[in-house]
């Protein structure tokens, strides 16, 4: 569904968006491939990798309107993965994290109306469940966003959904390049938030395929939700450096003790499929008559049990001490 086509990522020059634009020109033959973010530098250095005919790079914030206008002429998917992440950060900065996380997505959702795109997926976070952090309350209302948009669009093209997922395995501000960073700096000891935190995990590629399934998938409305492993952050530090003794530091500022993808308060909007859930959405939308038990490739879905949850903690799969050491040296093989 992407050759010949024109597919824009805003926050293009992020982990995610360097890896999906990998992934599109491996497998596929798009039109254009353009990528919409603000930080010039970070294009320049990424245009010496990815210089294929089909690139676009646009230097641009999801703040401004107008220019966003400009570079969805003639572009038929989104990918909206531009977003400040930075949990301390938000906190200490709220309005500028609503600014680019709640106005930001508002102006991808206006831009994409005006230019009669065809899909939009945004890219949300397990923080947005039940948040209790600035970051996490401003994905959570960016979520609400596209879903509704779904409802504005009415009769035209334009549809929007949501993909929900943990912490990217090695991603930038996750614990595991810092832990790395602390043993490079010869660090003797490592330290620890509280010794039962767990965190929902995922690796890069598997984001990518899931939001690129979830395209297939998609009719508008849903919150896509993949099932991945959990990791214990005792069990983290002993893959890394097994040798090594911890130190308690208390939870941050924002932190949970674990991480919740489907919350029991959506257990009545959410079906489970054989790889993933989907939280439906829980207003109707004008015009449209939507069976989420059945998606756009037939897979079937079926209800979760009243009350359920989908949480870091009671996850069924937990990765080892060994597994996550496999999982590590993949990603610096």
């Amino acid at each position: 569904m992407f050759n010949n086509k024109n597919i824009l990522i805003t926050g293009g020059t992020g982990s995610f968006g360097k890896l999906f634009i990998k992934t599109l020109l491996q497998r596929y033959q798009p039109k254009r491939l353009i990528v919409y973010s603000r930080d010039e530098f970070k294009q320049f250095e990424m245009q010496q990798v990815y210089n294929h005919d089909c690139m676009r790079y646009f230097i641009g914030d999801v703040r401004d309107v107008e220019r966003l206008n400009d570079a969805l002429r003639g572009v038929d998917y989104i990918v909206h993965a531009a977003a400040l992440k930075q949990v301390p950060a938000a906190e200490y900065n709220p309005m500028e994290c609503v600014k680019t996380n709640i106005n930001g997505a508002e102006n991808v959702i206006t831009a994409a109306l005006s230019n009669h795109v065809s899909k939009v997926i945004a890219l949300s976070t397990d923080k947005a469940a039940n948040p209790i952090n600035l970051y996490g309350a401003t994905k959570l209302v960016s979520d609400k966003l596209f879903v509704a948009a779904n409802n504005i669009a009415g009769d035209r093209v334009t549809r929007f959904a949501v993909v929900r997922y943990g912490n990217v395995v090695g991603s930038r501000g996750s614990v595991i390049p810092y832990f790395q960073q602390l043993l490079k700096e010869g660090a003797t000891q490592l330290p620890i938030t509280h010794p039962e935190m767990t965190r929902f995990w995922i690796s890069l590629q598997d984001g990518v395929d899931f939001v690129l399934k979830s395209f297939q998938r998609m009719q508008g409305g849903e919150l896509f939700i993949p099932k991945i492993p959990s990791a214990r952050i005792m069990d983290i530090a002993k893959a890394i450096a097994p040798e090594l003794p911890t130190h308690i530091i208390g939870i941050r500022p924002g932190e949970k003790l674990h991480e919740i993808m489907c919350p029991k308060d959506d257990a009545h909007l959410t079906l489970e499929f054989t790889d993933h859930y989907v939280i439906t959405p829980s207003i109707r939308f004008y015009g449209i008559q939507s069976n989420y038990t059945r998606n756009q490739l037939k897979e079937q879905g079926t209800p979760v049990k009243p009350g359920s949850e989908y949480s870091s903690g009671n996850n069924p799969h937990f990765l080892t001490v060994q597994a996550l050491q496999t999982l590590l040296a993949h990603l610096h093989s």
